[in-house]
């Protein structure tokens, strides 16, 4: 097992594209074009579900003023050729390779839950406004570190959106508008205050989606001056003009307050 039968030869030495990360702006990050041999990827691609026609208990489905869109539960719906990736991308290997690239002090650590990770999908009409994700593992005490994204959408239109921008803590302007095309791999520091989204409203074809697979990287341990709090989750952050307030309704104070559990057991007595 090499790490260079899935990553492509140009870029297996992450010591040499460490200055690249380092001095990126706003914050530590890197754009790989062609990071994964393209016969794997594509096979993730020709395998990728829609994730729309999975229940609930494999699937987060985000539908509010922040987020709409799709993101896999853990391992169970990856796809073979998904999983085959899974292996090289949570190894040893990787964990190496990535302190390389980021000169990160602490041991990295893998996630064997994907928590928040795996498959994500936005499907035309969703978006996810601009956030700092949240720095500890909702399992593990564990402090996360980087984000890996891996977009597989062949034949992108720009005029669609999608992209993800990456911001400063003044929020005035996107520092970096990356399109997710298909090959395109964004790795980047997570800290409490690297803002980052696709915030604009998705505008591609039905038939057509925005999809990514998304890997999140730990440490037990990380500089103190990376964050606001102790622990928190995911901050978003809203640009000029912008108003996340939801509206409160019936409806959403009773699934916040009654048991899912329950709620199924009387709509099955209601039928």
């Amino acid at each position: 097992m090499e790490l260079n039968d899935v990553i492509n030869e140009q870029w297996i030495d992450a010591k040499s594209l460490a200055s690249i990360y380092s001095h990126a702006a706003p914050f530590p990050h890197i754009v790989i074009e062609n990071f994964i041999k393209e016969d794997l990827l594509k096979r993730v691609l020709l395998e990728f579900p829609d994730l729309s026609k999975f229940k609930d208990t494999v699937i987060h489905k985000y539908n509010n003023s922040r987020e709409i869109k799709l993101a896999g539960k853990g391992m169970q719906v990856l796809s073979p050729a998904a999983l085959e990736l899974n292996t090289y991308l949570q190894s040893d290997l990787m964990m190496n390779w990535l302190k390389d690239l980021t000169s990160i002090e602490e041991p990295l650590i893998s996630d064997p839950y994907l928590s928040g990770g795996g498959y994500h999908e936005i499907k035309t009409g969703g978006f996810l406004k601009v956030h700092a994700d949240f720095n500890k593992h909702p399992q593990l005490n564990l402090d996360r570190r980087l984000n890996l994204l891996i977009y597989l959408n062949e034949n992108w239109k720009d005029e669609w959106g999608g992209a993800l921008q990456l911001f400063d803590k003044n929020m005035e302007k996107a520092i970096q508008t990356i399109y997710p095309r298909f090959n395109t791999a964004v790795i980047f520091t997570t800290t409490s205050y690297t803002y980052h989204g696709h915030p604009d409203t998705l505008t591609c074809p039905e038939n057509r989606s925005r999809k990514s697979l998304a890997y999140y990287y730990f440490s037990t341990g990380r500089p103190q001056n990376e964050i606001s709090n102790k622990q928190h989750s995911t901050l978003f952050k809203e640009r000029k003009g912008e108003s996340f307030k939801d509206s409160v309704t019936f409806k959403s104070i009773i699934k916040e307050i009654i048991p899912p559990i329950f709620i199924k057991v009387v709509k099955r007595l209601l039928k």
